[in-house]
């Protein structure tokens, strides 16, 4: 009888530690973090599931980062179908996002810059103004220096212009100097005395910090013997470099000087000015004396010329240089002494600080590269001669 009930206790006993035993391995464990469903997101909040689900949920949690098998991404798009057709029923689909309904803010067109905010005046493809600078004076040669844009005519291919944009007296422009000596053997006798007449120019018409000038020396070929510089001393030295000799090569030294001028860096609007000491005789260029003028027309730069010829029959060496100063709104000078020529620089001088500038925009302006005809008088002023450019070569757009 003892054994009998030893062995019906034993076997209860066997019976509740395996009940025991299965209901902790139904207990559920616990939930696992919601992964961000893109980079970047913050993590979801975990989701408590009904304690009637909770026996069917999977023990193990899935690693960060696991892709989901084939069955759950299966019942995932069947629960989407599902819970497609319940919308389509309901008749209200509830869309994944809600896009924006306003409109992006159209672009704002940049304002065009005015060439009369920076107070830069320069003939341009876009800005399409014309600066022309010129020189008032009366029958006795004095400089005019109190016109007003209203006593002023301005024709640009037989036309006035479309507006004017600024109309000065400038005497402080800076300025930029090409001074160009003739060294061929036909000015040996008066060098030396022309070499310190240009020196003594330099000396006081560069100003330190605003005006500056290089120095050229020609025979048959043109020498560069000082760059541009506001050191008088340096430009001095230059000039006293030179030596007579050779042939001469008249135009090939204007074109240089020309496409110098035409490349020098400017912040705002200057004088551009060739000083030049030849006969006139030319035997040696390359270009025409009409090449030379046409790159002087586009570097807008002033000939002035000095003639160092004291015969009576050199007729074609001054047809030359007068060609060259009227063209570019110069002037030219004939010294019969070895005095004059410091006249004549002294001249130049008071000219270059007593100028006018007008910037205008031309009617029917065309970036063609084609030659415009200027003409500039003083109407009802028979007394006052006006000297300017006769005209200028528009820029060309590129194709």
């Amino acid at each position: 009888m003892n054994k009998l009930v030893t062995a019906l206790f034993v076997a209860a006993l066997s019976l509740t530690t395996a009940a025991s035993a299965q209901n902790s391995q139904e207990l559920p464990s616990a939930p696992s973090t919601v992964q961000p469903r893109f980079p970047g997101a913050p993590p979801q909040p975990p989701q408590t599931q009904p304690p009637s689900e909770l026996k069917n949920a999977p023990q193990t949690p899935k690693p960060a980062g696991e892709l989901p098998s084939a069955a759950t991404a299966n019942a995932a798009k069947e629960q989407q179908s599902k819970g497609g057709e319940a919308s389509s029923k309901s008749g209200a689909a509830a869309p994944l996002f809600t896009p924006m309904n306003t409109p992006p803010a159209p672009p704002q067109p940049e304002k065009p810059l005015d060439p009369a905010d920076t107070g830069e005046f320069r003939i341009g493809v876009k800005v399409q103004l014309v600066d022309l600078i010129f020189t008032a004076t009366d029958k006795h040669g004095h400089f005019i220096k109190d016109l007003k844009k209203e006593d002023v005519r301005l024709l640009d291919e037989g036309k006035p212009p479309l507006r004017i944009e600024a109309f000065e007296s400038e005497t402080g422009l800076p300025l930029r100097v090409g001074l160009l000596i003739d060294a061929s053997n036909s000015i040996r006798e008066r060098f030396r005395f022309e070499q310190d007449a240009a020196v003594e120019f330099l000396h006081q018409v560069v100003r330190p910090n605003s005006d500056q000038a290089f120095v050229i020396g020609f025979d048959s070929v043109a020498d560069l013997t000082q760059n541009y510089t506001d050191d008088t001393e340096a430009l001095a030295r230059g000039i006293r470099i030179l030596r007579p000799g050779g042939g001469t090569a008249l135009h090939d030294a204007i074109y240089q000087a020309c496409e110098k001028l035409a490349n020098t860096p400017m912040h705002g609007p200057s004088r551009r000015a060739i000083i030049l000491l030849s006969d006139g005789d030319d035997n040696q260029s390359r270009h025409t004396r009409e090449e030379a003028i046409e790159a002087a027309l586009r570097a807008e730069a002033i000939i002035y010329v000095i003639s160092t010829d004291t015969t009576e029959g050199n007729k074609k060496g001054d047809k030359i240089l007068m060609r060259y100063a009227e063209a570019t709104g110069g002037r030219v000078f004939f010294p019969q002494r070895l005095e004059e020529v410091a006249n004549a620089f002294t001249e130049i001088q008071d000219e270059l600080r007593s100028q006018y500038v007008v910037a205008y925009k031309p009617q029917n302006f065309d970036s063609d590269g084609r030659y415009h005809a200027i003409s500039i008088d003083v109407p009802g002023h028979s007394n006052i001669k006006l000297r300017a450019r006769k005209g200028y070569y528009a820029p060309k757009s590129a194709q």
